[in-house]
Formats: C-alpha cells, structure tokens, sequence
C-alpha cells in the first residue's frame, strides 16, 4: 500500500500534497531506475522527520526506454525544481506545453499546475527537488528553510526572481548538471550524517547557480503575480468546475488564505458580484449547460 498523501492544516485551509503514484508503480513494475530521499508520501526513501524536513523530496529517475506512465496534471508542495540530463520529455504548465531536451531547467510554484509526459514519458534521465517555503497561493510571504546559509540579501534577490516571473523552463549551465548529478551521488546511498552535510550543501550551491542563472537572464517581473488579487482571480476562473462543493463565504476565503472582508473585496472588484452571488451565477451557468447537453427538464 502506497503512503497517504501529506496533509496540511493551515490557518487559511487545507492542502494536499501530489504523491507521483504514476512514478511509484512504473519503479515497481521496474521500467524505470529511481532514487531518491523524501519526507512525506512521495517515492523513495524516507529521510529522519526532523532532518530537512523543508526538503519534500530530491532525487531522480533513469527511463530506458519510452513509456506511457506519465505524471498527469498535479500541484505541488513547494518550489520544483526538475532538470533533464538525458533524453526528451513533454512538459506542460497551465495551458502551455514545452518540448524538453537536455540541459532544460524547470521551475514551478505550489499553485501552478503542471504535467510531465503526455502521458508518454521518453527515454530521460530526470532530477529533481520539491522545497517548501511555506506558501500555498501567490500572495503569501516565503520563509525559506533555516539550513540554508545564502546571506539574506540573495535570499530576497531569489525570492523576488521567483515571486514575481514564472517563466517554467530555463536552459541551464554545466554547473547545474554537476551539482544534480552530485545530488544523485547521494540520494542513491543511505542516509547518514555524512550524506546530510554533501545533501546540505549541494542544494545551498545549486541554489546560489539558480540565483546566478536568473540574474544573467535578468528577466522581467511583474510585481502582479505575487498579490491576494491575483490568488482570488485564480480561484474563481476555476470555481465553476467546483459548483458542487458546499461552498460558503468562509469557505471561499478560507480557501484563498483570506480573511471574508478581503476576499469579498477583491471579487468584486473583479465581477462586481459579491461572493455568494458568484457562486449563485456559476452554478445557474453549469446548470444551463446541463439542460442544453442533456436535454431535460428544468425539475
């Protein structure tokens, strides 16, 4: 039987972590080579709960040969990190695919849904590394692991870098791939006192390339994407597929990490409806849709 999934129990609601299902029986069924360290439900072995716990899970796979497992469309717990060191995979993120090759960085948020495979996954040898900074939704402040001995001026630098751009693929440098495969040397012994202080210290130096790696793109940041505005457009583009649920208005907010006057604030602001009468229109709307596929009765 698999791990259940991680739970947490936040102030402003409730999250589930993904647990790679797909990956975990394709290693048992032995068409893929995997290691990796993990707290939580994800694939490998576990770590000491107090040991890094921020660290979710770091390791990699090695495909063979192509296969139709895939990771379909999932959230993760923290800032994933994934870098293709051989092969070809299909990436998706939001609505967007991206062709991966080798030498591909990717890097998504908590709430940014993605997908690796369609489901087709390729001969690849693919690492890993999910960091939970303690955010679920775009506006909340990041609180990075206590571990890390980055001076707090980077910290900030790459906090910003990550808050505010979310492009998901990057090419990367030659200094990545050895610190992955570096990483790799670790994760593929068991876990001791000295495979602590080389993990420790390979994710501060592959944080830092991170770092180096942005700051040479200099990309563009849009101040916008890290805002409770933001989070509520998010949740209500997506609440008509969830019109079932029972909502209330404490729900809604709490579901955004809100308090309801905040909340009510913004979706207005962004429909001019209150949140309740919101709701009350999306789920008339799914009805509609229901009589015009189905043709019934309105009873």
């Amino acid at each position: 039987m698999s791990p259940r999934a991680t739970i947490f129990h936040g102030e402003h609601g409730v999250y589930i972590a993904d647990t790679c299902e797909p990956l975990r029986n394709a290693c048992a069924a032995g068409k893929v080579e995997l290691a990796a360290l993990v707290h939580g439900a994800y694939p490998g072995a576990p770590m000491p709960s107090r040991q890094l716990h921020e660290l979710r899970t770091i390791g990699y796979w090695d495909a063979r040969a192509d296969q139709a497992w895939g990771l379909d469309w999932h959230f993760n717990e923290g800032i994933e990190l994934t870098y293709l060191a051989r092969g070809s995979l299909s990436f998706a993120v939001a609505a967007k695919t991206y062709p991966l090759r080798r030498g591909h960085l990717t890097i998504t948020r908590p709430w940014q849904r993605h997908r690796v495979g369609n489901p087709l996954v390729g001969a690849s040898r693919l690492f890993w590394l999910i960091l939970d900074v303690g955010v679920r939704r775009p506006h909340q402040p990041w609180h990075w692991p206590s571990w890390l001995v980055l001076a707090p001026a980077e910290l900030a630098r790459l906090t910003r870098l990550l808050r505010h751009n979310e492009q998901p693929v990057w090419r990367a440098g030659r200094d990545i791939h050895t610190l992955f495969e570096r990483i790799a040397a670790v994760v593929s012994q068991p876990f001791d006192a000295a495979g602590r202080t080389r993990l420790t210290l390979h994710v501060n130096e592959l944080l830092v390339a991170l770092l180096d790696l942005l700051d040479r793109h200099d990309p563009p940041l849009d101040e916008s994407l890290a805002t409770a505005q933001r989070t509520v457009e998010m949740f209500l583009s997506d609440l008509p597929a969830r019109v079932h649920e029972p909502w209330e208005l404490s729900s809604l907010a709490a579901h955004c990490g809100l308090g309801r006057s905040r909340f009510t604030h913004y979706c207005r602001r962004l429909t001019n409806l209150t949140p309740i009468q919101y709701l009350q229109k999306c789920r008339v709307d799914k009805a509609r849709t229901l009589l015009e596929r189905d043709r019934g009765s309105i009873t």
